[in-house]
């Protein structure tokens, strides 16, 4: 089969589409089939090594997949030949940027059945690290103010729709490029960051701070004078601590988005009910993944994007 794979940390260069072995599943695990492989910015860290995700070299990326089960391990028992599933893979195993890929049973859903199956691997991770920001960690209630910064990305498009479909009143910054998309998606108000500082344009407290961008640790400390007291401050930005402020009881969370498969179910039920639209902006061969992967460290990386390997 093919997958792309680097041998060793560096430039987008490393990666490079080889001939492998067909893996074989072992007790408990499935053989996908793989339709798609969600690029995430993440790949763009753990190939680069500076996300300090411990990674076997060679290693195939991609840790969102979606596509038909073809073999399965011993034990596996919610699955059957033929099923199309999507799942967030452990980022520290071989990925789906394949022909095929060895999954743990426990971590595949069904796929949604009402859009393409390759398409569908742009939900996992993302959309779970929204579901998990909104509803663990911040404990979004119907009637509360939230904040989100940095709502044009993946994250931001899927943490807009939950959060409005929860009830609450949705402030969302995004830069002119993508302020229709996150309108669109049902923010209540839209802050052009690059129009004005955000401490002039949030004049009323929230309840939960959302932060999805990369931000300064000075604006992040300032924007949590704008949480109500008792309010919570959620951060995926990982490579920095979330401020908070004890004395007024703001909490802090940075969230590190784990597999949960009763949750992405949950999610796939709303995709399948139309309530939570997917975006893919491209979809690329296998031979383009070095490609992405430098448009992601350049920054100049537009929308969700899947890659669909030759194979399927």
């Amino acid at each position: 089969m093919k997958a792309a794979r680097f041998h060793e940390h560096g430039a987008p260069e490393v990666l490079q589409v080889e001939d492998v072995e067909t893996p074989e599943p072992g007790p408990g695990q499935v053989r996908v089939a793989v339709a798609g492989a969600g690029f995430n910015p993440a790949d763009n860290g753990i190939r680069a090594g500076f996300l300090p995700i411990p990674v076997t070299l060679p290693h195939t990326p991609g840790f969102d997949v979606s596509g038909t089960v073809d073999a399965l391990g011993d034990g596996v028992t919610a699955f059957a030949i033929g099923d199309t599933v999507i799942g967030f893979l452990p980022m520290t195993q071989p990925g789906a940027a394949a022909d095929y890929v060895i999954a743990p049973a426990t971590v595949l859903v069904s796929a949604p059945s009402s859009i393409a199956l390759p398409d569908a691997a742009a939900l996992p991770s993302g959309a779970l690290t929204a579901w998990q920001s909104l509803f663990e960690h911040a404990d979004l209630k119907s009637g509360q103010r939230i904040l989100i910064v940095g709502a044009g990305g993946t994250v931001g498009g899927y943490a807009v729709r939950l959060a409005k479909q929860a009830g609450a009143y949705v402030i969302a910054t995004a830069s002119p490029r993508s302020a229709a998309s996150v309108r669109a998606a049902g923010a209540d108000e839209v802050v052009d960051h690059t129009a004005s500082a955000l401490l002039d344009s949030i004049t009323e407290p929230v309840d939960v701070l959302l932060n999805l961008a990369p931000i300064s640790p000075e604006e992040f400390t300032a924007l949590v004078g704008r949480v109500r007291d008792g309010g919570v401050v959620v951060s995926t930005t990982a490579w920095m601590p979330a401020p908070g402020d004890e004395e007024r009881g703001v909490r802090a969370v940075v969230v590190y988005v784990r597999s949960d498969t009763e949750q992405l179910a949950r999610i796939v039920e709303l995709v399948d009910r139309g309530e939570l639209p997917v975006e893919v902006a491209r979809r690329v061969p296998l031979a383009e993944l070095a490609s992405i992967h430098r448009q992601s460290a350049e920054g100049t990386l537009r929308g969700k994007v899947i890659v669909q390997p030759s194979g399927h």
